[in-house]
């Protein structure tokens, strides 16, 4: 398997150098795009992203402290683990994984356990990720077909404050826009310890007058330090067409993506301690999945001559995931074991459009609309023994519509205040066949309003200060709507809303003077209820209303052209809203740290981040609590006319921490009964990553 991915990723670098062996023109052809994807006129928004997005100037611009920009100078000489990690250029936020790499990341955010993204949402050039009614868990989010290099900027919202922002956004949404055209065109292959292997080529071509055609081919194979070897195979293409005429720019791109692994998951601490197994050893050896998706979007922008412009969207994606897990081994099958499959097949597609106007000198109106259907053909939950079906548990059919309309007004109640207003409506309607047991079929429907408001106050030209208040929402599994018997007991079962509000306010500030900014913020945002649909069970699981309150600061600090400097931390204090000693949710990270340095003198270039999140409890009454983990990697660089070398160090000193930790009973072999246990999943261990691009 080793050698079959070896040569996947040669191959892929192989022929992506025969497709852009002619060398495209490379003027600095840079564009400005919103949230959304549109191309910005005059005052609206920023400049070009051409230097680090973080130094951009966002005073006048911005609507909370918590609010801004990363382009791809910010993380371009980043080292990254694992693609999940881009998620990291948000201040605050944090990626781990508990299982292949394959597998999405489990985000952290202002005190949520995120789960796969149930909080968070993203989007890609408009095409949204995040996967609801999914096989493993509610707004999957996996961003392991991105291609980082492709990534021109990366717009970032915290908070339910904007009313163009739907579902799953309540912690915090990010829109990645990729580029148009690159810097240069590049071929690259890296190569490092425990089979670590990726070749990746792009560029792009005029194809004539204001046209351009992008094309990117990925492959990646790696074993992991693991005694059961990961053997992940990912292979991953990309194509975007832009073109411009006139006042319009109109876009099309497609993407195809096939991964495939074997997981080391969450081990129990007493079989390490015990010397049963390694550090990085293994209870189960047929855990892994596979995923495979492929899409195709359209975008385009219209500038009116007034000043206004509309902008749409269109997407149709078609996505497969079979996932192979084994938390607890011999609790609910002491014979086979408690081995199970998730099963998700779909194609879901959907669009948006949203046109600005300025109505007078100080009034501006931003309006839109977006609407998209899950066709969810098989979503399961199956018992299984070496990756074979003994029995299932659930197997539904999904039909999933919402539509999504809002508007914002923007008002300048002086050269110095900025009020907006905002409004947004939803309407959720889904059917659910139920397969396996017809009683849980049904249909369902909900809606929400959901308001918005926003104060920026710029005391001077260096100062802005900000209030926010607002209210969103996260939408629930629908199978938990129409759902009358529990899957595995059959006891009668409750059903849930398909929407839960939240709602938030912020006070913050952000400071700007030359090559210096900084921003903080002091936040609460209440749940109605963390009502998720527990997919390792194939039922919902009723949480209480929570409380988090916290606060967020971050700056950037460019003291010379050489030398760039970050910084950002929060604390989060999160709380179920009952009585009683038994508040602390469970995995609620309470402070996150992430920083770096980057020093660029040609021809070299040095990089070192530090990654830290703090203890999180485990149970509700917080009498177990997981440790903190740090981690420092650097990276460093040469350039030597066409070529770049490369090398990476990730985990500089070795840290023996978790990536993630969790606390539950499990049985293992020979145990009698099941055992309450830290169980784990550690950091990779230190190793280095050598890479050679060259750039034509």
């Amino acid at each position: 398997m080793k050698l079959e991915s070896s040569l996947k990723a040669g191959v892929a670098s192989v022929l992506c150098t025969l497709i852009f062996s002619i060398k495209a023109e490379a003027e600095p052809d840079q564009q400005t795009l919103t949230p959304d994807g549109a191309e910005i006129k005059s005052k609206d928004r920023l400049d070009t992203v051409i230097v680090h997005g973080r130094g951009l100037a966002l005073i006048g611009e911005a609507s909370a402290a918590s609010e801004g920009v990363v382009g791809y100078a910010d993380f371009e000489d980043r080292p990254l683990l694992r693609v999940g990690e881009l998620v990291e250029v948000i201040p605050g936020a944090v990626a781990t994984q508990h299982s292949g790499e394959g597998k999405a990341n489990q985000y952290f955010l202002r005190g949520f356990n995120l789960d796969h993204g149930t909080d968070f949402s993203a989007r890609i050039d408009d095409v949204p990720i995040n996967l609801r009614t999914h096989g493993h868990g509610q707004g999957y989010l996996d961003l392991n077909f991105v291609i980082p290099e492709l990534v021109e900027r990366v717009d970032y919202r915290k908070g339910p404050y904007a009313a163009s922002n739907g579902d799953f956004s309540v912690a915090g949404s990010a829109h990645y826009s990729t580029y148009d055209k690159l810097p240069y065109n590049f071929a690259e292959i890296s190569t490092g310890e425990f089979g670590y292997l990726r070749g990746v080529v792009a560029g792009d071509i005029s194809l004539g007058g204001d046209t351009r055609l992008l094309l990117a081919l990925e492959s990646e194979a790696y074993d992991g330090p693991w005694v059961l070897s990961q053997d992940l195979e990912k292979i991953n293409g990309f194509a975007k067409l832009t073109h411009s005429a006139g006042p319009w720019t109109l876009q099309l791109s497609a993407s195809a993506y096939d991964s495939s692994w074997v997981s080391t998951d969450q081990i129990p601490r007493r079989a390490v301690k015990s010397g049963l197994i390694d550090r990085f050893g293994f209870i189960d050896d047929d855990l892994g999945g596979e995923t495979t998706r492929f899409s195709l979007a359209t975008s385009g922008a219209y500038a009116h001559a007034d000043g206004a412009m509309t902008a749409f969207s269109a997407y149709a994606v078609s996505y497969k995931f079979s996932l192979w897990s084994d938390f607890t081994y011999f609790v609910e099958d002491p014979v086979d074991g408690d081995e199970f499959e998730q099963l998700d097949a779909r194609t879901y597609f959907g669009g948006a459009i949203r046109h600005e106007r300025s109505i007078t000198d100080r009034l501006r109106l931003r309006v839109g609309g977006e609407t998209r259907f899950d066709d969810i053909s098989d979503v399961g939950l199956f018992r299984t023994a070496d990756r074979a079906r003994l029995s299932t548990v659930r197997r539904d059919r999904v039909g999933e519509l919402s539509v999504g309309l809002w508007g914002e007004a923007e008002y300048e109640l002086s050269d110095r205040l900025r009020a907006t207003l905002g409004i947004r409506g939803d309407y959720y309607n889904a059917d659910v066949t139920a397969l396996s047991n017809p009683v849980n079929g049904g249909s369902a429907s909900d809606s929400l309003i959901s308001p918005s408001a926003a104060i920026a106050w710029r005391v001077t030209d260096s100062l802005e200060l900000y209030a926010n208040y607002g209210e969103g929402f996260h939408s629930n599994d629908v199978r938990g709507a129409t759902i009358r018997v529990e899957p595995v007991s059959g006891d009668p079962a409750d059903r849930v809303p398909i929407l839960v509000r939240a709602k938030g306010g912020e006070l913050g500030a952000r400071f700007e003077a030359g090559n210096f900014n900084a921003s903080v913020a002091v936040f609460t945002l209440d749940l109605d209820s963390e009502l998720v649909f527990v997919g390792d069970a194939g039922t919902t699981e009723a949480n209480d209303g929570s409380t988090r309150t916290g606060v967020e600061t971050s700056l950037f600090w460019r003291p010379n052209d050489w030398l760039f400097a970050d910084l950002s931390a929060a604390y989060t204090d999160a709380e179920f809203d009952i009585p009683g000693n038994e508040t602390e949710i469970p995995q609620a990270v309470e402070s996150v740290v992430g920083g770096g340095v980057l020093a660029r003198f040609d021809p070299f270039t040095l990089s070192a981040r530090l990654r830290h999140f703090g203890k999180a409890p485990l149970l509700e009454d917080g009498s177990v609590e997981s440790d903190p983990t740090t981690i420092i990697n650097a990276s460093g660089s040469y350039e030597w006319k066409q070529v770049t070398f490369g090398v990476e160090l990730l985990n500089v000193f070795n840290a023996e921490d978790a990536d993630i930790t969790y606390y539950f009973a499990s049985q293992l072999a020979g145990e009698t009964s099941p055992v309450d246990d830290v169980h784990f999943h550690p950091v990779e261990p230190r190793q280095p990553r050598f890479s050679l691009r060259y750039r034509f």
